[in-house]
């Protein structure tokens, strides 16, 4: 089980420490967008005279069960991904639905939360008395580790970092507010075994850009502060073999972690 994460402060930077991509930076205002707000209530333009008036509901089909969810299209029309689809090229002739065959229900149903709350559960709170950001509500089960951390992914047929899954469905959908708050939610979390944890950055890879390193940088910097715990992990040791671009970043950040520690003693006064 890995220590118990302070939290206190935003992810730690890997830019200055480890050189393995930019980490997320703390972020004192609102997490939501005014952009958002001005969009959910703009009037949708209905000025052709004589055009059949749509319906503002739009119904989404999740995953391979086809669980149904409904929204306003205003609403959903905040991700460009769900505007170009309310357009017409994802909906049906008849019905305005929505097919997303590959996402997962519990990380649809957290997106939505999002476009109309501007949070997801848990909720992020900030503790004003002692300066620190909180998730309410969450407690720490038998085991040590936080509760509503993980969910058992249908897609991948393992149990992942449900901030990790969100953040990887704002990248698809082009919430980049949702991005920076499921980075800093997952932040708050501890105990996670290693396993969990090296899947889940397997994931984060396998569903990020290479341009986008906030999430990366995340992984990189938490296996290299707990690596006393994961040097005892057969898990890690599995995962090593199987090699991959994870471990690449990996190896490049604990080099030049090295590289800082040796420089930082040779400059140390005698």
């Amino acid at each position: 089980m890995l220590a118990k994460r302070p939290s206190v402060g935003p992810t730690e930077s890997l830019s200055s420490k480890y050189r393995a991509g930019k980490a997320s930076s703390r972020v004192r205002r609102s997490l939501r967008d005014s952009s958002l707000v001005s969009r959910r209530h703009r009037k949708p333009d209905n000025s052709s005279e004589g055009s059949p008036r749509r319906s503002p509901m739009v119904t989404l089909s999740v995953g391979p069960a086809r669980r149904l969810f409904a929204a306003h299209e205003e609403i959903l029309c905040v991700s460009p991904f769900f505007a170009t689809s309310c357009r017409g090229q994802f909906l049906e002739a008849h019905g305005r639905r929505i097919h997303l065959p590959d996402e997962q229900p519990e990380i649809l149903s957290c997106v939505l939360e999002y476009l109309y709350k501007g949070d997801y559960s848990p909720r992020l709170l900030h503790n004003e008395r002692l300066d620190t950001w909180e998730l309410e509500g969450v407690t720490v089960t038998a085991d040590g580790q936080t509760s509503d951390a993980t969910f058992f992914h249908q897609g991948v047929g393992l149990t992942i970092l449900k901030d990790t899954a969100v953040y990887c469905a704002a990248e698809k959908y082009g919430l980049d507010q949702l991005k920076r708050l499921a980075l800093r939610k997952q932040g708050l979390h501890s105990g996670i075994q290693c396993s969990t944890i090296l899947t889940s950055a397997r994931y984060a890879y396998a569903n990020t850009p290479d341009t986008d390193s906030k999430l990366r940088a995340h992984y990189l910097a938490l296996i290299i502060r707990c690596r006393h715990t994961f040097k005892r992990s057969g898990t890690m040791q599995m995962e090593m073999e199987e090699g991959g671009k994870l471990f690449f970043d990996l190896f490049v950040a604990m080099c030049n972690h090295m590289d800082d520690l040796t420089s930082s003693k040779a400059h140390l006064p005698c």
